[in-house]
């Protein structure tokens, strides 16, 4: 061993060494304040986008919150009004003489609420939990037998449903709540004891989550965020507590002496309010708000930062001195010299971008490995794209893939398949992907998201414009070393703070079940094993030869040859790679499961790996792993960006311009080259001003919607003889209207949206193609993969070199 290795390790034996173990204390504070009582007694509270509404003896109350004063919503009795339900955007009430036997949605206006069906029979002790315009009341009927019943406002025809009632010998309820996707109720079995918390959730039943650290304020309950709960401990003093939902952890929030005589209590904003009498009688109402820490970044970690995106700009700028910019070849595929392990490494970059740096440990935290599934039968796809596709691709000389599209059927076909990526490269990836990470250096740094998406684009705009396809390559190159880098000292880290190490965090997952990596049932709406060889089996070995991404990549090798050996490259890293994206988010439940305190409820679970990287690291490493989260983002940035510009010059610019120069069309395309990178900024600012559950899941969604059609097309043509471009035409439009509906009703999972799409291309296509005159032989002479030869490169395909 070297002494320079040496070195090396025992200097991160002592940082890990010299690092404090974390800390108890919270991420988040409570900030109580007292709020102006209501003109009149009150009985119950809720909220209503941010606006706080109050039912009283005579009339329902709004709170002003400019004014600092409450005002007269309506006049009404409210006489028979046994409770509220909300979720902060829409509230109902539960109306009955003693028992509830209906609910009526709250207006702030003056309109008059739809009706709703009665209730199957009355309630008694009921408690509801909303979402939207569903709604679910737990509670007993006059027999004492426990009954939950659902009802979806949204339907054409709502009616109440039943489903199973809650497990267990309780029948108190103290309250019920939705989050994440499914209720939580919690019952008491004697006085004095702690409560119970049950979850249900639809197509699983109903799951035992544990016992709460104290007994419970009754209708306590309000989710915040996207997997926390607020609940009003009875312990002695009494305390604002949170329930994880993912890990089943609890933290004392904050103690809160008065909010254990709540008579009613809500959500509010990032928080929630309660109501309780004094001792002289009158009523006090009090706001409790989860202010975050800020986690900022320290010079040493700014240091590592601007080191390597200066780095970047560097690495762009030689290429652009040292290149003569004459050739469209040069520019767009490195002029065919790239060695195929450097393009294999390329693919696999382009293929890990900030959705696998951030999303895919957020999915790994939040479930378990069962995505990884795509990745382990990806390699058996990516085996027959090497030996099959890329060859036959290769050999044609192109440097737009729809160039054979043209060649093959019409061109038409190449025209409108062109334009499909385009929109969907900027709209469904380069949004989500130069947004994630902007959640990171957010997390991490205090820097406004939409700061971080327009420095991030900026960079990778410049660096890419300038340096083509050989700065993509080789900055890609050196930005899987830092990222993979920052995730295996993650893990390693992770692993440190854990008391117990590897073992523990073992014994974690193995409990939970958080490494399961196949289902084998048949349940169409979930991530299943048929899903992921169906999905493999048109997003791979289908699709591969439509991305441009990946395949400007493979067209920049010297030979055919090297051209499969680039995509053995890129399977034989998948593998390992995807084991650490998802070994990143099991050591973080197994983290937090230890150290829920060290939760922030305000932030979603797509930043959860960015959390610990702010709030954990120590000063300097930070810096490499926020570095090795903007080289997952900007090295799909920049593959994206200049294959975008490839297509507008190749497949539109120099069709519309006659015999056009190649120096004209390099510089063209690096002013595409900007319009892109502005174009997915713009996409990416408006993204970040919704609440989304799983951007992972947003990406693949709208990769099946908008990339499935045009996909067929290239099974058509290269895989049989009889497709034509009228059918590969009707083919593509019918794909595309018919998987839109699927998607409107939300029939199937979203992984099998590109799969259906894909299908129908293919079926629709080819019965269609029946219908017209059949190709002729000399026209398909090496464009199938029957009998491949080496094709002379005709007009059609003719690049400027």
């Amino acid at each position: 061993m070297t002494r320079a290795v040496r070195l090396l390790l025992i200097s991160v034996l002592l940082l890990l060494a010299g690092t404090a173990p974390t800390r108890a204390d919270n991420l988040v504070s409570l900030d109580i304040a007292s709020l102006p009582a209501a003109p009149e007694p009150v009985a119950h509270l809720a909220a209503i986008n941010d606006t706080l509404i109050a039912w009283g003896t005579t009339g329902t109350w709004r709170f002003d919150q400019d004014q600092q004063s409450w005002r007269r919503l309506r006049e009404s009795s409210n006489a028979g009004l046994l409770g509220v339900a909300g979720d902060g955007q829409v509230a109902y009430v539960l109306i009955g003489s003693q028992a509830v036997e209906r609910i009526e949605r709250v207006s702030l206006t003056d309109q008059q609420p739809a009706a709703i069906p009665p209730l199957p029979e009355p309630l008694f002790s009921a408690y509801a939990a909303v979402a939207g315009t569903k709604v679910w009341l737990f509670g007993v009927d006059a027999n004492r037998a426990r009954r939950f019943v659902e009802i979806d406002l949204a339907a054409v025809n709502p009616s109440w449903t039943t489903h199973e009632a809650w497990p267990g010998t309780a029948d108190e309820l103290t309250s019920a709540v939705e989050q994440i996707n499914a209720l939580f109720i919690t019952v008491r079995e004697r006085e004095g004891q702690p409560d119970r918390i049950l979850q249900w959730k639809a197509g699983e039943g109903w799951k035992d989550r544990g016992v709460a650290p104290a007994a419970l304020v009754p209708g306590s309950a309000s989710a915040l965020g996207q997997a926390h709960v607020l609940y009003v401990s009875n312990a002695t003093p009494s305390a604002v507590v949170t329930f994880h939902t993912i890990t089943g952890s609890w933290a004392t929030l904050a103690e809160a002496p008065n909010a254990a005589q709540a008579r009613a209590t809500t959500g509010w904003k990032n928080g929630f309010v309660w109501l309780r009498t004094s001792e002289d009688g009158t009523q006090q109402l009090s706001s409790g708000q989860v202010r975050s820490t800020n986690l900022l970044l320290q010079p040493l970690d700014w240091v590592m930062i601007v080191t390597y995106l200066v780095s970047m700009i560097g690495m762009g700028m030689y290429f652009y001195l040292k290149e003569k910019r004459n050739s469209t070849s040069d520019f767009f595929v490195g002029g065919r010299k790239i060695p195929f392990w450097a393009a294999g490494v390329s693919l696999y970059a382009a293929n890990t971008s900030s959705i696998s740096y951030i999303a895919i440990p957020a999915k790994a935290f939040e479930t378990n490995w069962q995505y990884l599934t795509n990745n382990l039968i990806a390699v058996l796809g990516l085996m027959f794209v090497a030996v099959w596709i890329v060859p036959l691709l290769r050999r044609l000389n192109l440097m737009s893939v729809f160039t054979y599209l043209e060649t093959r059927f019409h061109p038409t076909i190449r025209t409108m398949a062109s334009a499909l990526c385009i929109l969907m490269q900027v709209g469904a990836r380069m949004s989500v992907i130069m947004f994630l990470p902007s959640l990171a250096i957010a997390t991490t740094t205090g820097i406004d998201v939409k700061w971080s998406i327009l420095i991030m684009g900026v960079f990778t705009m410049i660096y890419t414009a300038m340096g083509g396809m050989k700065a993509v390559i080789w900055t890609d190159f050196v930005q899987l070393i830092v990222k993979m880098g920052g995730i295996v000292f993650a893990i390693v880290f992770i692993a440190f703070m854990v008391k117990g190490g590897f073992g523990e965090m073992a014994a974690i997952a193995a409990a939970e079940d958080k490494t399961k990596l196949f289902d084998f049932s048949f349940d169409l709406t979930k991530a299943t094993v048929w899903g992921f060889l169906f999905l493999v089996l048109f997003d791979v070995v289908l699709t591969f030869p439509k991305d441009q991404v990946l395949m400007q990549r493979v067209l920049s090798t010297e030979s055919a040859k090297e051209a499969g050996r680039s995509v053995w490259t890129f399977a034989a890293i998948m593998i390992p790679g995807g084991f650490m994206f998802y070994m990143v988010g099991t050591a973080l439940y197994a983290f937090y499961k230890t150290h829920p305190e060290r939760l922030n409820p305000l932030l979603p679970i797509d930043s959860i790996f960015p959390l610990f990287i702010a709030a954990e690291l120590p000063m300097g490493v930070r810096g490499l792993i926020i570095a090795g989260i903007l080289a997952a983002a900007m090295a799909t940035l920049s593959s994206i960006m200049n294959s975008v510009a490839t297509l507008a010059s190749v497949d539109f610019y120099e069709k519309l311009v006659k015999n056009p120069d190649p120096k004209v069309s390099v510089r063209f395309a690096e002013w595409m080259t900007v319009v892109t990178g502005v174009a997915g900024m713009g996409l990416a600012l408006i993204l970040s001003r919704y609440d989304i559950h799983s951007l992972f899941d947003v990406s693949i969604e709208l990769a099946g919607l908008l990339g499935g059609g045009f996909a067929g097309a290239y099974t058509l043509g290269m895989f049989t003889k009889r497709a034509n471009w009228q059918g590969v035409a009707i083919g593509i439009g019918t794909s595309i209207v018919i998987t839109t509906v699927a998607w409107s009703m939300n029939l199937v999972h979203p992984y099998f949206y590109l799969a259906i799409s894909i299908l129908l291309c293919i079926c629709v296509g080819y019965v269609a193609s029946l219908f017209f005159p059949a190709p002729s032989v000399q026209s398909l002479e090496g464009l199938t993969i029957y009998g491949q030869r080496e094709r002379p490169v005709g007009v059609a395909l003719t690049q400027n070199e």
